[in-house]
């Protein structure tokens, strides 16, 4: 077995590169074809990963939408759902949150260390929760998730989950979704933190497709296989 799984890194963006805007309530970018697609996409990896930011601003349920891709899962041994994986800095996880209580898949989450004894405590039997050191150690994650039986993982965000696994090397196939919008706010989340690391290698596109008025651009890596 690899010692880390594929990485497919997911966003939708807008024009203007923002993945949200700055009010209190989520911008949805994608539409209805794009999120069927999307649910296609995570019902063939192991596991998706968002940060707890993600897991608090947006609450999300990462759970398949469609019952078809379920069975199909449940056909060939895995979970019904993807594991569900996320990464704290602070600690700060509702154990009432979607994450934790929806879908029969494992939840794992990777903590600081400082943070492992409060985050076990507060989510009791509801995850997993494994000491990613400190500074986060994110070959030393991709390596338990590997141990784990996870050879596929989705990253879906938010902005510095994905700046976090672009600058450190270890996206093999980027999926960017463009929304026929524009935010212009500089207060808006963006796709990556700006000056967050210097200019890397240019990708191979291997995919543009029309998803109703948004547009799949599918990159892959230098090592990557289309």
């Amino acid at each position: 077995m690899s010692s880390r799984p594929y990485v497919l890194l997911s966003v939708a963006m807008s024009l203007d590169g923002y993945i949200d805007d700055a009010s209190a309530e989520r911008l949805l970018l994608s539409n209805a074809e794009d999120l069927a697609r999307v649910d296609e996409v995570r019902a063939g990896v192991d596991a998706i990963l968002v940060g707890a930011n993600t897991v608090r601003s947006d609450n999300p349920r990462l759970v398949l939408r469609e019952p078809r891709l379920r069975e199909q899962r449940r056909a060939r041994g895995d979970h019904p759902d993807p594991i569900k994986v996320t990464i704290t800095g602070s600690g700060d996880l509702d154990p009432r949150a979607n994450f934790f209580q929806l879908g029969e898949s494992p939840k794992i989450v990777y903590a600081l260390s400082s943070t492992v004894s409060t985050v076990a405590a507060r989510l009791g039997t509801l995850a997993d929760v494994v000491d990613a050191g400190d500074p986060l150690d994110v070959p030393k994650m991709l390596e338990d998730l590997a141990s784990r039986g996870v050879r596929r993982l989705m990253v879906e965000g938010g902005g510095a989950i994905h700046t976090l696994f672009l600058a450190a090397g270890f996206v093999d196939e980027l999926h960017v979704v463009v929304a026929p919008l524009f935010v212009a706010d500089e207060r808006a989340p963006r796709f990556v933190n700006p000056g967050a690391f210097p200019v890397t290698a240019r990708m191979t596109l291997a995919e543009v497709r029309q998803i109703g008025d948004c547009a799949l651009l599918r990159y892959l890596s230098g090592e990557a296989d289309a």
